[in-house]
């Protein structure tokens, strides 16, 4: 019993925290003599060491819930031959993408398009209001270099009189980056970036350093200076920090462009576009008051056909809804009505899990089994049966989701939406209708009169 209360306070402690992620983003609460209370939309922002955690908890909607911005691109490809082109195009498409997952936006489309010579790339991204940030994060070029102090050059500009800082380049490049990461200085708090180089990108920094101690290293983003700071010491782990005095936005736009690799050829926008909700409000008003109706019913069911248990079965259904919600808003999940769908079907295999468990009882009290022991046996014995299905459906909403990306498999953000909502309702109903339903049962069941288990004199 003692255990069980400390299942059941933990369950408390994660629903408020729950509800308070699920929290809408402003939240007026009405008192006696027009008072109100405005609660503002609730942030988590944690540092974890060098590492920061940030998530504003607003929900995402695809482009047919809240629209977006329409981009086309078209490359110049005057310097490939013919054979190439096609392969350029599609490496730049995967770079594309790379940034805008990157970014934090899901269900993006990005395709490429060839018509009369001209080979373009076309980008969807929803939710997404500033066209300009949109077209600086995926249209850079991002080519990274390390570059070195020319003595011949700098002795030219120094009789020139000319403040011009001569440099060569060194052939350190973004090529030889393993990756990039979001820091910030432990002195002033300031974002900067953190790069760590791949094993040939090491033995190159550490030559450039140990040749260059006492003078300045610059470090160049498409031709542009970042930073020139000097050289201490030799730098041996192949590890360098950009202090550029970086906005956090800046710094992770940076973290985006270099990570995602350099695009391989020049692109030019020949298109843009706010573009509105390809669904009316209707249509969204309408799916909403179908899936209330779907759950009031379902709800409605569970009380009327199995009394008291599927009244605490009814609890851990509404409790699905609200874990559900705030692991939308934690990822997040961006929701399309293909996503809306992938919820409301999970809605529905939510209280699968309980029926069969109730069915199982039954057979259990049939049996001469006592009350409290035909309850464990049902939870017991029919867990098989609800591991086997949900494995099933898990397997199939994996195979939508293409995680891997795999080009024979679907691609499309849309689907894959659906397939996430499916596959996390499942994960999570697994919890209330297991863990949450058998928890309550415990302690909230009591022994009942014999005509009221289930209603087993009558089934």
């Amino acid at each position: 019993m003692e255990r069980n209360k400390k299942i059941f306070l933990a369950i408390v402690a994660l629903t408020l925290i729950s509800l308070w992620i699920d929290l809408p983003a402003h939240l007026t609460i009405p008192f006696p003599n027009n008072k109100k209370i405005t609660i503002g939309h609730p942030i988590i922002d944690l540092h974890l060491g060098k590492k920061r955690f940030y998530r504003d908890l607003n929900f995402k909607y695809g482009l047919d819930l809240k629209g977006g911005v329409h981009i086309v691109l078209e490359a110049d490809t005057s310097h490939l031959s013919e054979k190439d082109r096609k392969d350029a195009l599609l490496s730049a498409k995967d770079i594309i993408e790379k940034r805008v997952n990157l970014y934090g936006i899901s269900e993006a489309v990005v395709q490429t398009a060839e018509s009369n010579g001209h080979w373009r790339i076309i980008v969807d991204l929803p939710g997404v209001v500033d066209v300009d940030k949109a077209l600086a994060l995926i249209g850079k070029t991002a080519q990274l270099d390390f570059r070195e102090e020319d003595p011949k050059l700098l002795k030219q500009a120094t009789q020139s009189g000319a403040f011009v800082f001569p440099t060569k380049k060194t052939g350190l490049t973004g090529q030889d980056l393993e990756r990039a990461s979001l820091s910030f200085n432990p002195q002033t708090g300031e974002p900067q970036v953190a790069l760590k180089f791949n094993h040939q990108g090491t033995k190159k920094f550490a030559e450039i350093t140990k040749r260059n101690v006492g003078k300045i290293v610059g470090i160049f983003l498409d031709n542009k200076p970042l930073t020139l700071p000097r050289v201490n010491e030799p730098i041996l782990n192949g590890q360098a920090v950009i202090s550029g005095n970086f906005t956090l936005s800046a710094a992770k736009d940076l973290v985006i462009q270099l990570n995602a690799g350099a695009l391989p050829l020049p692109l030019k926008v020949v298109e843009q576009e706010k573009i509105g909700p390809t669904l009316g409000l209707i249509s969204v008003y309408r799916s909403t008051i179908a899936g209330g109706v779907g759950l009031l019913a379902v709800i409605l069911f569970m009380f009327l056909y199995y009394g008291f248990p599927g009244l605490l079965a009814d609890i851990s259904l509404i409790l699905y809804g609200i874990y559900t919600l705030a692991i939308y808003k934690l990822l997040p999940v961006t929701m399309s009505l293909p996503g809306v769908a992938g919820f409301m079907l999970s809605v529905g295999m939510a209280v699968d899990s309980n029926i069969l468990i109730f069915e199982r009882m039954k057979e259990e009290l049939r049996a001469g089994q006592p009350w409290r022991q035909a309850m464990e046996l049902g939870f017991g014995r029919a867990w098989d049966s609800i591991k086997d299905a949900n494995v099933a459906t898990l397997i199939t909403a994996f195979i939508l989701f293409n995680p891997f990306n795999w080009s024979f498999l679907n691609r499309s953000g849309m689907v894959r939406g659906f397939a996430l909502t499916l596959a996390l309702g499942i994960i999570i109903s697994l919890f209330t209708g297991i863990v949450v339903t058998r928890n309550l049962m415990r302690l909230f069941w009591h022994k009942p009169k014999e005509k009221e288990v289930l209603d087993e004199s009558n089934n």
